[in-house]
């Protein structure tokens, strides 16, 4: 089963609910911290496409 494990996005208020959120101000922010948190909680990261990435933990 898989499990938001937190959001980042550059467009706060696009986001909601119980993961919790990471608002970046760029592009690069956005990439930079998505994979850091990727690495941090061993979750994958999936590009929504749309300013905002989630990190899902698919155990």
């Amino acid at each position: 089963m898989a499990e938001i494990v937190a959001v980042v996005s550059i467009k706060p208020d696009s986001v909601r609910g119980g993961a919790p959120i990471f608002i970046a101000e760029n592009e690069a922010m956005l990439e930079q911290t998505s994979f850091l948190l990727e690495k941090i909680l061993d979750a994958s990261a999936h590009d929504l496409k749309n300013g905002t990435i989630i990190l899902v933990n698919h155990q």
